[in-house]
């Protein structure tokens, strides 16, 4: 199996940015009119042989169980450090390849493996149920904004 990266992603004081390699960049074509999209990224901070072994957690969010399976958390920490992010199109430069962005939780210069529209029809859920433990989080990308993540975490 082989995975490449298709770009960056760049997140620091000047915003978030998705930049293509040359390649790519044809890729892009028609992806305008769509307000979202999803990002699949790469963990690269965290693909070492001993974060890949790493099944289960101790209790990631405050008000989780004491112990959790990594397939029940968003850690990086996971067999495949793959992430994805639903995130909201600012601009596109089609001829640089560039796509800016609202706001993604990936480090600066994290490798992009992929990305697909966000379709509301194959990506949106209606009426989702989640574990009590985390049934207070926003409901949307748009409420996550203005709410206290920091008072979530136990890291």
């Amino acid at each position: 199996m082989l995975v490449n990266s298709i770009g960056r992603i760049y997140n620091d004081e000047n915003g978030a940015f998705i930049k293509l390699n040359s390649e790519f960049v044809p890729a892009l074509k028609a992806l305008d009119g769509f307000s979202h999209i999803n990002v699949i990224w790469w963990f690269s901070d965290f693909d070492d042989e001993e974060a890949r072994a790493v099944l289960e957690t101790e209790q990631p969010y405050k008000n989780a169980p004491d112990k959790m399976g990594i397939f029940a958390t968003r850690s990086p920490i996971r067999p495949n450090p793959i992430a994805l992010t639903a995130v909201e199109v600012l601009n596109i430069d089609f001829e640089k390849g560039i796509i800016e962005i609202a706001y993604i939780d990936a480090n600066d210069d994290t490798p992009v493996l992929d990305i697909k529209p966000y379709t509301p029809s194959l990506d949106r859920v209606e009426n989702p149920s989640v574990p009590k433990w985390c049934a207070h989080w926003p409901k949307s990308l748009e409420e996550s904004g203005e709410f206290d993540w920091e008072e979530e975490f136990n890291f």
